[in-house]
C-alpha cells in the first residue's frame, strides 16, 4: 500500500468535493433560499457573562478564599 499516493487520491477528492460544494451553494445563493450556517460555526469560545449579582457572590467568595490563605501558619 503507497501512502503518498492514497494520500495524493484524498487530496484530489477534496478539491473536487469543494468545488461540488461551491457550486451547489452557488445554485443556492441564486435561488434566494440562503446559505445556513455550517455546523460548528458561529459558537462563541470564552468565558460566559456574569450577572452582577454572581460577579457580586464571586467577589465575595474570593475575599474570603484569600483571607484564610494570608493568615500565617
Amino acid at each position: 500500500m503507497d501512502l503518498s499516493k492514497t494520500i495524493q487520491d484524498l487530496y484530489v477528492e477534496k478539491e473536487k468535493l469543494q468545488r461540488v460544494i461551491a457550486s451547489l451553494e452557488e445554485l443556492q445563493r441564486a435561488a434566494g433560499l440562503g446559505i445556513p450556517p455550517a455546523p460548528g460555526r458561529g459558537k462563541h469560545r470564552g468565558r460566559k457573562s456574569m450577572s452582577p449579582d454572581d460577579r457580586q457572590d464571586v467577589s465575595e467568595r474570593m475575599k474570603k478564599y484569600w483571607a484564610v490563605r494570608r493568615k500565617p501558619g
